[in-house]
């Protein structure tokens, strides 16, 4: 206890010391010290913290376990002192070389947490020798490489100290990380109440491969008029990748023809026009979201009292499909907006004049688009039309071109 009042003191002073009165040389050594000082006192902590819950002291006293007297008694965090608990035991468990490391202050205490995972996943037939040369590699890396490389390297430390073990260790645990990836995947799809919906879920390495191979070509940007985040571009990614799947016809009961989307809409009798919308899962949508939905789908019309009571129920139609489809694909080659490379299974067919406004399912009135470009068209600042030629032109807002000088997409190989 004398020595910590002694420590306490020394802190002190240094906390009194103007930093800003420090040359380059002295505050960089400064940082230095006190990184490694704390380190030290760090290890001495988890000391502590393990000796606290070997001795059963936190339930002596009242407490149900370690970690809820650490939250009362420090004051931190639930998770923070279930933490506490955790590393203490690791470290404590660790090869006496990584904790002589730790209390000298020549390895952090999160590489520490590193290395003495690594040499409790080797494999059981390496033996005390060979784990022991491990841990001193690993402590002797850890003065060059910080916490996420130094596990890289321990997932691989016995092809330097054992390389005879090196091949059936690996495969052991790679056939080991398959099995419990495997047991642990899922999905989850959770409604939000601000209309949005949570995804959520972990994959096995196999299925994430396919998923990434899937929408990694359509995560790049779709042109230069494309400011989205690149989380923006996975979530349109995966779902233009479920579109295509939709559009195959492929799948069994339940799918195959996109979308499957029952979507109740009312109209308005006074000036004919949608109101919001409400999908077979009981989540609301806007009226310009409906809009972009059947664009391109199946359509099936109903009539409905006002006691929710169904009229009359018309028979499905696909708008935009078969011969039109076809010659939508000849002519735009792909998604017509401007710069965009998008082939033509990534694309929906568009109605320039909406459906709902009395607008034609017509070669003169379609174009093709894909999902990014589609949501953007929808939002009404650029515009469709048809030169003299026949082809779509776009015209771009006037904040983006005061002129508004029509564009047109010249990637696409045409016939």
């Amino acid at each position: 206890m004398t020595a910590l009042a002694q420590v306490g003191e020394v802190v002190g002073e240094c906390a009194d010391a103007a930093a800003w009165a420090m040359s380059d040389a002295e505050l960089t050594a400064s940082l230095d010290a006190v990184h490694v000082l704390e380190q030290r006192l760090a290890a001495v902590k988890l000391g502590l913290v393990r000796e606290v819950d070997g001795r059963g002291l936190a339930v002596a006293q009242g407490a149900s376990s370690t970690a809820v007297w650490l939250r009362e008694r420090l004051r931190v965090s639930g998770r923070s002192a279930r933490r506490l608990v955790e590393v203490a035991a690791a470290v404590d468990a660790a090869p006496a070389v990584a904790r002589a490391a730790l209390l000298y202050g020549s390895m952090t205490v999160e590489q520490g947490m590193v290395v003495a995972q690594a040499v409790a996943a080797l494999p059981t037939e390496a033996g005390p020798e060979v784990a022991d040369k491990a841990a001193q590699l690993l402590v002797d890396w850890a003065d060059r490489f910080e916490p996420a490389i130094l596990r890289r390297l321990g997932e691989r430390v016995l092809v330097h100290v054992a390389p005879d073990l090196a091949d059936r260790a690996e495969l052991a645990a790679l056939e080991a990380a398959e099995g419990r990836a495997e047991t642990r995947r899922h999905l989850t799809l959770a409604d939000q109440a601000d209309g949005h919906v949570r995804l959520t879920g972990t994959l096995d390495a196999e299925t994430a491969a396919v998923l990434r191979a899937a929408i990694d070509p359509l995560c790049a940007p779709s042109g230069p008029h494309d400011d989205r985040a690149p989380g923006q571009r996975r979530a349109d990614a995966l779902g233009e990748v479920c579109r295509l799947a939709l559009r195959t016809g492929a799948l069994p009961a339940n799918g195959g023809d996109r979308p499957q989307l029952v979507v109740t809409v009312p109209l308005d009798p006074m000036t004919n026009q949608l109101g919001a919308g409400t999908l077979d899962t009981g989540l609301r949508v806007t009226p310009g979201a409906l809009r972009r939905l059947a664009c391109d789908a199946a359509v099936l019309p109903a009539v409905l009292g006002g006691d929710s009571q169904v009229l009359d129920l018309g028979r499905q139609r696909r708008l935009i499909s078969g011969p039109l489809r076809r010659a939508l694909v000849l002519r735009d080659g792909g998604c017509a907006f401007p710069g965009c490379d998008r082939p033509p299974r990534w694309c929906d067919g568009h109605h320039i004049r909406h459906w709902a406004d009395d607008g034609p399912t017509a070669l003169s009135n379609a174009v093709l688009l894909c999902g990014h470009h589609h949501r953007l068209v929808h939002q009404g600042e650029w515009a469709v039309r048809f030169a003299a030629d026949g082809r779509p032109e776009f015209l771009p807002p006037a904040w983006l071109d005061p002129q508004r000088q029509p564009r047109r997409n010249l990637l696409h190989r045409r016939p």
